[in-house]
């Protein structure tokens, strides 16, 4: 049996394969953020056939001043769940697993959509090419007590929807990949961008905070912009120190992505360009590890798990464009 054929268990969670779908923005979400019919289809569409091991949604708002675009999915209101609840079915009918992908936009976030005064971690400009001119206001203690319990409550939403984990998002440039990088952490307190431990404080508070309501047994994974690829940016060994106090902290899963580059690598276009910092990462660390990063070829994928790069592949602009890929990758190992 090829490696990406091997089954894995993440908690009670069995994966029947190593082929992840990652978090990919749709925008097919209602101006309110509620599931749509045409959403559900995508997901029944993408997960057809079972042969994906695990699906993990979009990146959805844990409230509403942590909206990042028009057309997201929100988790921010009990509300949500009935139409979560139908997504979540949508991909179940398929023998296929699926995470919730849960994430506050931070200073990314537009006062046009969202209505409220960005936040982040300091008032200094977010260096992502979509960011506006107005600087966010730095977050008091009563603004992060209170995302921490919105990303908490948006946890226990995803566990009452059915979905068989959740996905703390800490990459791209949204809220945690701004407290983690010394680019946009100015902070001069407790989290404080002049130290490791400052920058990953509010990881491990909402990772304590999400463990709490969500129990032992439920699969907790976090998404991390590994390396900002920037001068002055998050780098690998930010990120292999951060993982080991994510392990220890209740983390299941990690999964690999860029900071504030993105989800690309500059410079760089060979299949898993991502993998010196899952290899890294993977070899600090006892819970499994997810690349991804310009994958499109199933010998690319199955190469990349025989070399220890990761412990699961994510392809996702492939299957994006593609929803018959996973069928005929998974078919062509057997």
């Amino acid at each position: 049996m090829s490696i990406i054929n091997k089954p894995m268990r993440i908690k009670n969670t069995e994966l029947r394969n190593r082929l992840v779908m990652p978090p990919m923005a749709t925008a097919k979400a209602e101006n309110d953020g509620k599931v749509t019919e045409q959403l559900c289809n995508y997901y029944a569409e993408k997960s057809n056939g079972g042969y994906i091991g695990l699906i993990i949604t979009e990146h959805s708002y844990i409230s509403p001043e942590g909206k990042a675009s028009k057309g997201q999915l929100s988790i921010s209101d009990d509300d949500d769940i009935a139409g979560l609840k139908k997504l979540v079915s949508a991909v179940h009918q398929n023998n296929t697993k699926v995470m919730a992908q849960i994430n506050h936009a931070g200073g990314a976030a537009i006062q046009e959509i969202t209505g409220h005064e960005p936040l982040s971690a300091s008032s200094v400009k977010i260096p992502r090419p979509t960011a506006t001119e107005i600087l966010p206001r730095e977050m008091d203690s009563k603004d992060i007590e209170k995302v921490i319990g919105d990303f908490a409550r948006a946890a226990s939403r995803a566990k009452e929807a059915g979905f068989d984990g959740v996905e703390i998002h800490s990459a791209h440039g949204y809220l945690l990949n701004q407290f983690f990088s010394p680019l946009t952490n100015k902070r001069d307190d407790e989290y404080a961008g002049t130290s490791i431990y400052g920058r990953i404080k509010l990881h491990m508070e909402i990772i304590n905070a999400v463990r709490k309501v969500v129990g032992n047994d439920y699969p907790v994974a976090l998404r991390l912009g590994a390396c900002d690829y920037m001068d002055g940016g998050s780098t690998l060994n930010d990120s292999v120190f951060a993982a080991k106090e994510f392990e220890r902290a209740g983390i299941d899963l990690l999964d690999i992505s860029g900071g504030f580059c993105g989800y690309v690598r500059p410079g760089v276009k060979e299949q898993g360009y991502f993998g010196e910092l899952t290899e890294a990462i993977k070899n600090n660390v006892t819970i499994p590890v997810i690349l991804t990063g310009g994958i499109v070829d199933i010998g690319a994928a199955e190469a990349l798990l025989n070399n220890n790069k990761a412990d699961l592949i994510g392809v996702g602009r492939a299957i994006l464009k593609d929803s018959e890929w996973a069928r005929r990758a998974i078919s062509s190992l057997k």
